[in-house]
């Protein structure tokens, strides 16, 4: 039987994560694993390299594993979402809503993916759109969430959301997030925003420091349509996706957010159920 190939995705700002790097390689090699490295760095620990650009070597991947925080794995999913890759993190950093396995679990998880002995989960995607004139100039996707707010400027954004084609509310606030359930625990859940199944395919729309005693967080199914435009004379707005893929949205356009035609294949490798883990992160960052 061909050995199955794992490509690593690390973090190597992380001094963690440069220290057990070798540790990490060498127990995959120990397991039957072919472990795949970044191009710049393979070299270095003699595996096989890949570049992030070259979709045939990734596609060829069985599995992949992020090194660091959350952050490293939605980096990974950019690449991975589209073609269907199953993934993994390890966590190096401080919560680890996504990134599950902490670090001396690391054997151990690699065990239990060898033999098999794991569960796939699908998390829905968020595709965002930039709109002229009705058609699409720029598109990301977003495991977590999708950030409109307020550009260069210290003043607050100004926008309409329509639903379906259907006003549903205007905001003045520094800004709005549009997380799917998997992302409920991250900027969203910060400005006041809920706790969500992460398997529910709903979006959540929360607002950024609101000018409003009466701005709350919407849930809706994801299949809804949604789209922010700029009030006439407002500023210019910036969007980010996971945190990254930052986009000038200028006023002749408008936001176009809807279900992304990609899912996120994550292998859980534990049998903390999410309750659980809520409370013990959310519990350890006090």
């Amino acid at each position: 039987m061909e050995a199955k190939r794992l490509g690593i995705f690390p973090n190597m700002t992380k001094e963690k994560v440069c220290a057990d790097l070798q540790i990490f390689v060498d127990l995959c090699r120990e397991q039957g694993l072919v472990p795949l490295l970044p191009q710049e760095i393979c070299a270095e620990y003699n595996c096989e390299g890949y570049d992030l650009q070259d979709v045939e070597v990734l596609r060829k991947l069985d599995f992949a594993v992020s090194l660091g925080g959350d952050g490293t794995l939605l980096k990974m999913a950019l690449y991975l979402a589209p073609l269907g890759i199953p993934a993994f993190g390890v966590n190096f950093g401080k919560l680890g809503f996504l990134a599950e396995i902490d670090q001396p679990s690391m054997r151990k998880a690699i065990m239990r993916l060898v033999r098999g002995d794991y569960s796939l989960e699908n998390r829905s995607l968020l595709r965002a759109q930039v709109m002229l004139n009705d058609e699409c100039i720029k598109e990301v996707h977003a495991l977590n969430d999708l950030v409109l707010a307020k550009g260069a400027y210290s003043k607050m954004a100004h926008m309409q959301m329509y639903i379906n084609g259907k006003p549903s509310g205007s905001y003045a606030a520094d800004g709005l997030i549009v997380a799917t359930a998997t992302g409920s625990t991250a900027y969203s859940l910060s400005c006041g925003g809920p706790l969500v199944q992460p398997e529910l395919e709903v979006s959540v729309i929360t607002p950024i420091c609101a000018h409003s005693l009466t701005a709350r967080t919407l849930i809706i199914p994801m299949s809804e349509v949604i789209e922010l435009k700029a009030v006439p004379g407002s500023e210019d707005m910036m969007l980010e996706a996971d945190g990254e893929s930052i986009i000038g949205v200028s006023n002749d356009t408008y936001l176009r957010i809807d279900k992304s035609p990609y899912t996120m294949k994550l292998i859980r490798l534990t049998s903390r159920d999410y309750y659980q883990t809520w409370q013990q992160k959310l519990m350890r960052n006090i």
